[in-house]
């Protein structure tokens, strides 16, 4: 009824419950006897690592803590995909899981019976546009054959197919369709591990796209901003505050903060960036003009400058090296704080890390975060490089004594 008001229409089940679970590492189920969720009261002493999202739902910890009487287990939030690292290292023995993740098999997991029947079904369906069955009556035909087709093992299997043995998507998806309704589909010879010089070009571009739109609009708004604190005291003491409020904001909360109000993608990341980019060109334009010596300004007074002249051929060469810093610390931390953007689909240096982080793929993890570094280096070296032609040399002597 809900769905139907708003244009959607549902599909039946698929076949698969990907609800959660509890896993826990096999030679620690088998060695303490552990085959239910409520034998885990019998060992508080057990490290579970839970991720961030399960430590917050009330179908996770919380309603699982009080369900079963677990108030006393020892307990950490961390990432999904990094929990299972953290079985790998022994640092975890135990933590909730899908129940169609390939790594449940890949790294031998016990997943425990839910023996008071806490874990809600998510039964898989699909969702699409009511209309879509007079647009595209075929399409929706198809999407019925699927209903009751796939079960978790199967599921699984596929997954693992991606995750384990680094096959697209499309491929997996296509040798389904190919087995099950003899559909010959096309499948995509590029794999996950080929293709290195197209996926960097592409992340380059879009990192470059967030990085460079979100600090030349940081530098035109920031340094009028240092400008006026540094004239203007009193509003001078609001502007910095509330530069320093918006650093202090957690950069992940701040990027999903902006999604209800620009959506997905670049745009949201652009803002979140700009806003981040803000505090050390605002602090150090301010620091720079204020820190210049009063005889200097009674000199360019005296000389009969007006205040705008004053302030382009005086304060601002002055102060220059200071807010070519602040400039450059700004995008130092964007070109990093860039690769956050793709968790709300921005693309860039993130994506590979986070497919790496999913895949557990060290070598994507590097194709993200080296390239990152070295354009976090490139960045530092054309703003020094830009110092030497802004700043005068006289000064730069004087500033290095």
């Amino acid at each position: 009824g809900t769905l139907a008001s708003q244009g959607i229409a549902v599909s039946k089940p698929l076949g698969f419950n990907n609800s959660y679970a509890v896993g826990l590492r096999r030679a620690t189920a088998e060695t303490l006897k552990i085959k239910t969720v409520s034998d885990l009261a019998e060992h508080p002493g057990l490290a579970l690592g839970f991720s961030n999202e399960f430590m917050d739902r009330g179908d996770g910890w919380p309603g699982l803590k009080e369900h079963y009487g677990l108030s006393h287990q020892n307990v950490r939030g961390l990432d999904h995909d990094l929990a299972y690292r953290g079985l790998k290292a022994g640092d975890i023995t135990g933590m909730d899981v899908y129940t169609t993740d390939a790594d449940i098999t890949y790294y031998d997991l016990v997943l425990l019976q839910d023996d008071r029947n806490f874990f809600p079904a998510y039964e898989a369906v699909i969702l699409y546009r009511a209309d879509l069955k007079h647009r595209a009556p075929k399409t929706v035909a198809s999407f019925h054959r699927l209903e009751g087709l796939i079960d978790a093992g199967q599921m699984r299997a596929m997954n693992g197919a991606v995750k384990l043995k680094k096959n697209l998507e499309s491929n997996v998806a296509a040798e389904f369709l190919q087995a099950k309704f003899n559909i010959p589909v096309q499948t995509n010879s590029i794999t996950q591990n080929s293709g290195l010089w197209t996926r960097l070009a592409r992340s380059t571009i879009d990192h470059l796209l967030l990085v460079v739109i979100s600090l030349g609009a940081a530098i035109v708004v920031a340094v009028p901003l240092g400008i006026l604190a540094a004239r203007r005291p009193r509003p001078g003491q609001i502007i910095l505050s509330l530069a320093g409020i918006i650093q202090t904001i957690p950069t992940l909360a701040l990027f999903v903060f902006m999604i209800p109000l620009l959506g997905i993608g670049g745009p949201p990341a652009i803002v979140a960036l700009f806003l981040y980019s803000l505090l050390p060109i605002v602090r150090n334009t301010h620091a720079g003009l204020t820190g210049i010596s009063p005889a200097t300004i009674d000199s360019a007074k005296v000389l009969g400058l007006p205040s705008g002249a004053r302030l382009r051929l005086v304060e601002l060469p002055l102060a220059g090296h200071s807010i070519l810093a602040g400039i450059k610390t700004s995008a130092v931390i964007n070109v990093g704080t860039a690769t956050l953007g793709a968790l709300i689909g921005a693309g860039g240096y993130g994506q590979p890390i986070l497919t790496g982080i999913r895949l557990d793929d060290t070598g994507l993890i590097l194709e993200g975060a080296m390239p990152a570094a070295l354009l976090a280096l490139l960045v530092q070296g054309i703003f020094e490089g830009a110092e030497r032609l802004v700043v005068p040399k006289g000064l730069r002597l004087k500033l290095n004594q």
